[in-house]
């Protein structure tokens, strides 16, 4: 099967089968093209993910098709960005159909679910790459950024936290419990807080997505809005799966691993108070924002985890 051949088997049905609300044109031409609306931002982000680095070697193909859509879209959640389309860049060995048909229908999945249109992209051969840049759009000002927290804000977080890190202990499980299946759903799908990003602009003053580490994140936002925050540590949302299988160590789990693709919202006190009900209960307050850069956690410094680094966190 030839290039354009596998293009148009697997992957032009993912732009036919909804119209983004801004793009205009889809895979077919030398460019897509898409309408920005007046009064209104481009918000755009790139993720590449790699065999072996981002996701393990002979990974379920329909896994990996969801993945790499939902780990992209986060970063439009953290700006509080409506989805509108992607680009797909595919980096592959070979064109195994069987391989094809799984990572295309996890890919179809995952825009369907969060609303976006393939409008574009490229394939080529060599190692197992995947390469995804998402747009959205947000009113003109209103993107949330990690420089606007302010001390006397409160730290928040969504849903719980050190689950998918965890599930990396189980990825090899052949018959996972119920406790490990529930750890291995929030690695293998993960679902961006789109919604939610977009409930909280006018809120939050700052946020961003967990995806290395509560601590590594958190500290992206106090670095860039020079200021430091006190954390409690019996705050933290950690789901009773991860509390049985890891016990003591559940803790640790949800300070620093990565793959949860929550949010991390900084909130002033009064608009805390004036959020709507349906959003306060989507967020656990685990801190606040203080006036001296620096990470507190329990009343003891606890400097902010870097978080991982392709070349400098490998062996």
């Amino acid at each position: 099967m030839g290039e354009f051949e596998l293009i148009r088997r697997y992957f032009l049905p993912l732009a036919r089968q909804q119209t983004a609300r801004s793009l205009i044109l889809g895979p077919g031409d030398d460019c897509a093209i898409q309408h920005i609306p007046a009064g209104r931002d481009l918000v755009f982000s790139m993720d590449t993910l790699v065999e072996g680095v981002h996701f393990p070697r002979n990974y379920r193909p329909d896994y990996l098709g969801w993945r790499a859509l939902a780990v992209a879209a986060s970063d439009l959640a953290a700006m509080g960005a409506d989805p509108e389309c992607f680009t797909l860049a595919l980096t592959m060995p070979a064109a195994d159909e069987q391989w094809l048909a799984g990572f295309a229908g996890g890919l179809r999945s995952a825009s369907n679910a969060f609303g976006m249109a393939l409008a574009g992209g490229d394939t080529t051969s060599g190692p197992l790459t995947l390469t995804l840049q998402v747009h959205g759009t947000v009113e003109h000002g209103a993107a949330i950024r990690r420089a606007g927290a302010r001390p006397g804000d409160l730290v928040a977080v969504s849903g719980t936290l050190g689950d998918a890190g965890a599930a990396l202990d189980y990825l090899d499980e052949a018959s996972p419990s119920p406790d490990v299946t529930a750890l291995l759903d929030r690695y293998h799908s993960p679902r961006p807080r789109l919604a939610l990003g977009s409930a909280v602009r006018g809120i939050a003053s700052a946020a961003v997505d967990i995806s290395d580490g509560l601590l590594a994140d958190l500290g992206h936002i106090l670095e860039a809005s020079d200021v430091g925050a006190s954390i409690d540590s019996a705050r933290l949302p950690v789901s009773p799966h991860l509390k049985r299988l890891k016990g003591d160590a559940a803790l640790d789990y949800a300070l620093r691993s990565g793959d949860d693709y929550e949010l991390c919202l900084t909130i002033p006190a009064e608009c805390w108070r004036n959020a709507p009900d349906a959003v306060r209960k989507k967020l656990s307050v685990i801190g606040t924002v203080e006036s001296p850069p620096g990470l507190i956690l329990d009343g003891k410094p606890c400097g902010a985890d870097a978080g991982f680094d392709h070349f400098r966190s490998r062996p």
